[in-house]
């Protein structure tokens, strides 16, 4: 039997096709701009976060699904590079090469604690002393399950004409309680892939 081998796009909208934990709420895009994804030659991809770890795996997980044409900003720019002069930075990806740039940066983190109750109860009505309602009611507020705490991820994705030295597409997406880094850049790459395709920005031709 013939092994097929599936593109890593097409492996990542397989597996992460149930997420539903990330959604787009903001896209702006240049009008009528479309971008070949084969025409491409290279990507630097950059994320902005705040620890190293997170801006490592952050970039490694946009660089995978570019397929060979993205560059990590982290293994692209080395220590010695002053990362402050513009103009140095604008000439050294001009002369390198590359057609594009895709920025990952984080936004906000909303942190909200929600009140769950396991069973539903309700006091009878005679208990309207401070006793009685207090003995009714503690058990349950005295649970570490009675609240949960959720966080919210509030992500800016920018992609920039290299060659035009101009933004052409911005997307804002917020994924709730990620499991991890990875898994959040995952689902954020998938919902703006799919975005981009549907709103025809980016083709395969």
């Amino acid at each position: 039997m013939r092994k097929i081998i599936l593109p890593a796009y097409v492996l990542l909208i397989i597996i992460l096709s149930a997420c539903n934990s990330t959604r787009i709420t903001s896209v702006w895009r240049e009008v009528d701009k479309k971008v070949s994804l084969n025409k491409l030659n290279k990507v630097l991809v950059v994320a902005f976060f705040s620890t190293e770890t997170a801006r490592h795996k952050s970039e490694d997980q946009m660089v995978m699904f570019l397929e060979g044409k993205g560059v990590a900003s982290y293994n692209y720019l080395d220590a010695g590079f002053d990362k402050k002069n513009e103009t140095a930075l604008r000439n050294k990806i001009n002369y390198d090469g590359f057609d594009g740039a895709i920025t990952m940066r984080l936004v906000d983190v909303e942190k909200e604690k929600s009140y769950f109750s396991r069973d539903a109860y309700y006091p009878p009505p005679y208990n309207r002393s401070f006793g009685g309602y207090y003995y009714w009611n503690m058990p349950f507020y005295s649970s570490p399950d009675y609240f949960a705490a959720t966080k919210t991820y509030t992500v800016e994705t920018n992609v920039f004409s290299i060659k035009e030295d101009k933004i052409i597409w911005s997307g804002i997406t917020k994924t709730t309680d990620p499991e991890g880094v990875n898994k959040m850049m995952e689902e954020i790459v998938l919902v703006i892939y799919k975005r981009m395709l549907k709103e025809g920005f980016i083709s395969k031709k």
